[in-house]
């Protein structure tokens, strides 16, 4: 799909990478640009309509629908990511928490957000994904353990779409220079890159997107032997 003209909503629209997608839709020629966050006030772009949105909550996620009627494309952002292993105290309670935002937010938004695209012509959905879908040897095994499964639903949400006409696109990618990854020592990309190449992805009628080296490498791997998550 084109963003010129596109009706957006993103959510973890705030900061990080979420706010690089609210400036990119803009700079792209994009209609309207609904930037969703727990806290609407912590939106201070100008020129966007900012939504009272908490992907965990059933209650944001319906409003959100009723509000955002006019919607083309839902980029799917907002995640959350915790330390520790998975045998640690309070794993469990961890994995909960990031399940909830990472799968179970994608869930609940295109649920809600499904019949709104179909009304509208069709639209796409954006799903904001990572390398560690396929890798999961680091600190925040949990997490990847959420993006390994949101990447399963990415995919099967992208078969039961097609029919309606709604693109499902996939964005993988490594280490990016947010709040996020501040005290890791690694190579980060710019949010702006990963957003530009993910655009660019959409527009093109892509399916999936590996948006640096990293995540290149990664899949790459995956047919190595030995495959590179062993």
């Amino acid at each position: 799909m084109k963003m010129q003209d596109a009706t957006v909503l993103i959510t973890g629209a705030n900061r990080g990478i979420g706010l690089a997608f609210v400036e990119a839709a803009l700079a792209r020629g994009a209609r309207k640009v609904y930037a969703g966050a727990r806290s609407p006030s912590s939106i201070t772009t100008a020129g966007v309509v900012p939504v009272k949105l908490d992907v965990v909550s059933d209650e944001d996620v319906a409003a959100a629908a009723r509000i955002c009627g006019d919607v083309t494309l839902v980029v799917n952002n907002a995640g959350i990511a915790r330390p520790g292993g998975l045998l640690k105290p309070g794993a469990t309670e961890a994995a909960h928490a990031q399940f909830d935002t990472n799968v179970f937010g994608i869930l609940r938004m295109t649920q809600a957000f499904a019949p709104v695209l179909a009304k509208n012509g069709g639209g796409a959905f954006l799903n904001v994904l990572s390398a560690a879908s396929w890798i999961n040897s680091g600190a925040m095994t949990a997490y990847a353990v959420s993006k390994a499964a949101a990447w399963s639903l990415t995919n099967g949400l992208r078969s039961e779409l097609r029919q309606q006409g709604t693109q499902v696109l996939g964005l993988h990618v490594g280490f990016v220079d947010t709040e996020l990854t501040s005290g890791l020592d690694v190579v980060k990309v710019s949010p702006q890159s990963v957003v530009a190449t993910a655009f660019d992805a959409l527009e093109a009628g892509a399916s999936e997107v590996l948006a640096d080296e990293r995540a290149r490498t990664v899949k790459r791997g995956l047919t190595t032997e030995p495959p590179i998550y062993i």
